[in-house]
């Protein structure tokens, strides 16, 4: 039982030779014994394997575990990741952030006081060059306990990424995939298809990693060719809620998440592209009427609703006032001002 895998970190690897040290030192130094770290390195054309390979010689008396792959991605990645974990938990980290060194210790702590399918921490957004904390996030939760079964719609309070999560081992072997994963999106969708296994969700105050912001990804660009797969991609994963008992229950959530994940951050990557904004904008509204059609009427998203639940997204009830209002445009205008003058990165 001493030897007994805890937690096991997959950490996918690609292009971060500059980061990579930094995120290895937090993972190597973990305070929880029983810590397994995996890492895919997925065709990284950098000097990515060769430091992986210099952390498992110095630190022989760690569980460090190399995959070496062709590139695929990092959904195929964190895949064969959960195949080859064997931690009662798993948590996934990016190759380019690091973590506190108790944050194994804290979540899986806190996962096992409740018997939590998913653990949840805070974080920090940090800016990568000045190391500037933009913003502390998900704070605020300590003792709050999602039922699934009772108060489904508290996942849309939970931010999307993977990475300040734990996660029941079990949860992610026996999860659905996607025949063609996104590329973009792919955070939120890989959480969806996590959630529908999830009985109960568990919070915990203390931020436990370090998100880091690069400023020239802050108004990251997307291409318009990619947005058609990554909608066909939430398409599938609608349907597989459709086909699920508890899934079914829960298609009123998933129409408010394709909006605010396609209608605001997917329209505000894409809004660079000038000369084919507006068409796309077009498009992505009619994609979201026709495929995801209760987001227009959704409680979830009423000004009202958001006012009376403390933990209710306010800033994403305006946003879709402003949406159907056609004032995006405008909207969008004056927030990237803010951007560039300021040089804040605003969590919506």
């Amino acid at each position: 039982m001493e030897n007994k895998v805890k937690v096991s970190i997959i950490v996918p690897v690609y292009k971060v030779e500059k980061y990579l040290r930094r995120s290895m030192d937090s993972l190597v130094n973990q305070t929880l014994d029983g810590v397994e770290i995996i890492c895919i390195n997925d065709g990284s054309p950098d000097n990515c394997l060769e430091i992986l390979k210099e952390y498992k010689e110095k630190y022989s008396d760690k569980k460090i575990v190399i995959i070496d792959k062709k590139n695929e991605g990092v959904w195929k990645g964190r895949f064969d990741g959960i195949a080859k974990a064997t931690g009662e938990y798993i948590a996934f980290t990016d190759s380019d952030d690091y973590i506190t060194l108790d944050y194994a210790e804290k979540l899986y702590n806190a996962a096992k006081k409740n018997n939590a399918d998913i653990s949840v921490s805070g974080f920090y957004r940090v800016d990568t060059d000045t190391e500037h904390v933009y913003s502390t996030e998900m704070t605020g939760y300590e003792g709050k306990i999602i039922n699934m079964d009772e108060n489904p719609e508290e996942i849309l309070s939970i931010n999307t990424a993977l990475w300040n999560k734990l996660y029941k081992s079990e949860v992610l072997k026996n999860m659905k995939n996607l025949e063609n994963p996104p590329r973009i999106l792919d955070d939120m969708m890989f959480l969806l298809l996590v959630y529908l296994n999830t009985k109960t969700i568990s919070f915990i105050n203390d931020s436990l990693y370090y998100y880091m912001v690069r400023q020239d990804s802050i108004m990251g660009q997307i291409k318009k060719e990619q947005i058609e797969s990554t909608q066909k991609a939430m398409v599938d994963v609608k349907n597989i809620y459709k086909n699920d008992n508890q899934g079914k229950k829960l298609l009123e959530v998933i129409d408010t998440m394709a909006f605010l994940h396609f209608g605001i951050s997917l329209m505000f990557r894409m809004s660079s592209d000038k000369e084919n904004f507006n068409k796309v904008f077009k498009e992505n509204t009619e994609f979201l009427n026709t495929e995801f059609s209760l987001w227009r009427h959704s409680k979830y998203l009423n000004i009202t609703y958001s006012l009376s639940h403390k933990k209710a997204n306010f800033k994403v009830a305006v946003m879709k006032k402003v949406y159907v209002m056609h004032m995006y445009k405008a909207f969008l205008a004056v927030y990237k001002f803010i951007l560039k003058v300021f040089k804040i990165d605003i969590k919506w």
